[in-house]
Order: C-alpha cells, then sequence, then structure tokens
C-alpha cells in the first residue's frame, strides 16, 4: 500500500485503540499475476504482464514466494501492534504452488484466489502474542477482498472499539511519494 500512510494513521487518528488484527492484500505483483493467470495466462505469462506494467521487477521471486508480503507483515505487527515477530514465525506460502488451471477452476466456481496477509493476537498466558500468515487463499465473490484486481490493495484493521477497511486503487509514484513523505514527517514529528 504505497501511498497509504498507514503508520501514521494509528498514533495520529486512531489513538487509544487496541489493533486486535488485519488481513489484507498488500502485494500487487502477485494481485496482479493471478488476475492474468484467472485470464487464461501461465505464470509466466502473468509474470511478464506484471513486469511490463512495471510492478514486478526482473526478478519477481521475493513477491511470488510470499517474501515481500510477508516482510509488510512483519513490520505491520511489529510497529503497529507493539509485538516482536521474525519472519521465520510467518506463516508463507507463495502463489508458486497454485496452477494457473487452479485459480481458473476457482473462478468458474465463483471463487477467487488471492494472496492473503494476516495477523491476529492470541492470548498465551499472560503473554500476548501474534498467529501472522501469507498464502493464498480462495475467497467467496462475496468477500470484498475477492472483487480486488491488478494492482490494487487493501487493509482491514480489526480493533477493540471498531473495524476500519483501507483500501489503495492504482497506486502510483506521486501516491507513493505521499506515503514516504507522510511517514518522515511523522518520524520526525512524533
Amino acid at each position: 500500500m504505497d501511498g497509504t500512510p498507514i503508520f501514521s494513521m494509528f498514533p495520529h487518528s486512531l489513538p487509544a485503540v487496541e489493533l486486535r488484527g488485519f488481513r489484507g492484500i498488500l502485494n500487487s505483483t502477485t494481485n496482479v499475476v493471478l488476475t492474468e493467470m484467472e485470464k487464461g495466462l501461465s505464470l509466466e505469462e502473468a509474470v511478464e504482464r506484471a513486469q511490463a506494467i512495471g510492478v514486478a521487477e526482473t526478478d519477481p521471486s521475493d513477491d511470488l514466494d510470499g517474501w515481500d508480503p510477508a516482510v509488510k507483515v512483519a513490520a505491520l505487527v511489529i510497529v503497529l501492534m507493539d509485538i516482536p515477530i521474525k519472519l521465520d514465525e510467518i506463516e508463507r506460502v507463495g502463489i508458486r504452488s497454485v496452477s494457473p488451471e487452479q485459480v481458473r477452476a476457482a473462478r468458474a466456481a465463483g471463487m477467487r484466489y488471492k494472496l492473503i496477509c494476516r495477523a491476529e493476537r492470541t492470548a498465551n498466558g499472560a503473554r500476548a502474542g501474534v498467529h501472522a500468515s501469507v498464502r493464498p487463499e480462495q475467497l467467496p465473490l462475496t468477500d470484498p477482498l475477492a472483487l480486488l484486481e491488478g494492482t490494487t490493495s487493501a487493509l482491514r484493521f480489526d480493533m477493540d472499539v471498531l473495524g476500519l477497511s483501507i483500501i489503495e486503487h492504482k497506486p502510483g509514484v506521486i501516491a507513493t511519494a505521499y506515503g514516504l513523505l507522510a511517514d518522515f514527517i511523522r518520524a520526525v514529528h512524533p
């Protein structure tokens, strides 16, 4: 969610809330690839399409294998939930485990594959923890995340007093610059 200043939003706009968990799509490359696979492309062709529109890197392994979204999950858990977590504590399955045939079959059955990032607080005696994961999931078309295509990202935050969803449509350079500026301002003026 390049242009969304999520790290600035919580301390300034949502004081005194406890973030219990979140769920969303945090990787544009995999969302583009899965959307293109639904349209009949192979994984390799879908990656080439993502590269052609400037979303995927020359080596998209970190995206396809779930490392990029796992790092984002870790950052959100550490900063917003104040729980230390290491990357190896995040269940991680990339989209390479899903074939184009599975993606199209799911769509024909009224479902869509999406690479879902999530974290949820867990009670572990006196010590609070978190269960976090990044993995492909089949979502029914009634799930708002199932409707997101292309480079769109979204997060649903579950807090003790309310829920909040944020969607970033078609991020670009200006939106990314804004997100960086907002988080920079927060860092120098806490």
